[in-house]
């Protein structure tokens, strides 16, 4: 494969990332346990494990996911970062995934919570939120994104950066 040819089905990936990402995320409904939220979407922020393409793929469709459900500006740019942040280091650490995915637990759980508190208004203590954003993000990321993850790695589909 060329170089030529590396990049642009990195493109591609990035963008199919992204699509399905924002797809995921406003098609599926948000399952709520009091203030834990899981999103099925979330499971595709193991993808950075596999693919740099994944990186920008999530930050964008994170991007695309919020203004078109109609969050603050401050969740758009800011939530958009947390995704960015935890693509990075789930990439950095991806040669062992449940160490990969802690990252978008933490990163959402301090930067989201932050945004349910102050941008939302949410009564709920500070560190509720957080442990609350942290915890649901976990169980998506542990119970469906490292199989997934786990299961495209065998198929060979996505391009790992080698």
């Amino acid at each position: 494969m060329t170089e030529s040819d590396r990049q642009v089905r990195l493109l591609v990936q990035g963008a199919v990332i992204a699509a399905l990402y924002a797809v995921l995320t406003l098609i599926l409904p948000v399952t709520a346990a009091g203030t834990v939220e899981f999103r099925i979407s979330e499971a595709l922020t193991l993808l950075a494990a596999l693919t740099p393409a994944a990186i920008p793929g999530l930050t964008v469709g994170c991007v695309l996911a919020n203004v078109l459900h109609g969050a603050v500006v401050l969740d758009v740019v800011f939530g958009s970062l947390a995704t960015l942040l935890a693509a990075i280091a789930t990439w950095t650490t991806r040669k062992n995934l449940f160490v990969a995915a802690v990252w978008p637990a933490i990163f959402n759980g301090l930067i989201v919570g932050l945004l349910l508190r102050y941008a939302y208004q949410m009564d709920a203590p500070l560190y509720v939120l957080m442990l609350s954003v942290a915890g649901g993000e976990a169980v998506i990321c542990y119970a469906l994104g490292i199989p997934l993850a786990k299961g495209l790695d065998k198929t060979g589909i996505l391009e790992n950066g080698k």
